[in-house]
């Protein structure tokens, strides 16, 4: 699609504003026009709606789409150190892997979440491959496989 003027104007300021909203508009796009402009990058799918202003109006925020239209990479997520799931993900790298009391401890999870956890999240989710061996002692080690590709920062989120 090509941007008009207008169109170009309305996605740099969103994606100058720290939260990526339109807040102000030209003083030379009102009304009829405004509504225009603002309905032709929604259906390109450049902007949504994001909230409501103060008189009630619905606030738009630029999407990745729009951010590409203008030559703006978007920032990729940055990836949340310490969160349980990297917590799940460490113990499990280990040369010695984790048992579920050990991973239940360390995250403040119940049973059921970890292994639910490990199953969804981090199996189906982020696609790593997950070792369960039941040692001498009764109890299971769980390892994250070597050859399982580690999460990068733009899937964990």
């Amino acid at each position: 699609m090509k941007l008009t003027p207008s169109q170009t104007l309305l996605l740099n300021a969103a994606a100058s504003h720290p939260q990526h909203v339109l807040t102000d508009f030209p003083s030379n796009l009102k009304g009829g026009a405004l509504i225009k402009v603002l309905t032709s990058l929604g259906n390109e799918g450049l902007i949504r709606p994001h909230s409501k202003g103060p008189e009630g109006s619905t606030r738009f925020a630029i999407t990745v789409a729009g951010m590409k239209a203008i030559g703006i990479e978007p920032p990729a997520k940055p990836k949340r150190e310490g969160s349980k799931q990297s917590v799940l993900i460490d113990l499990m790298k280990r040369p010695e892997g984790a048992t579920l009391p050990q991973m239940v401890e360390a995250t403040g999870w119940q049973a059921h979440t970890v292994r639910g956890c490990m199953a969804g999240t981090l199996k189906k989710k982020l696609g790593l491959t997950i070792d369960s061996v039941k040692e001498s002692g009764g109890e299971r080690v769980y390892r994250v496989s070597p050859s399982s590709s580690l999460p990068t920062a733009s899937k964990t989120d």
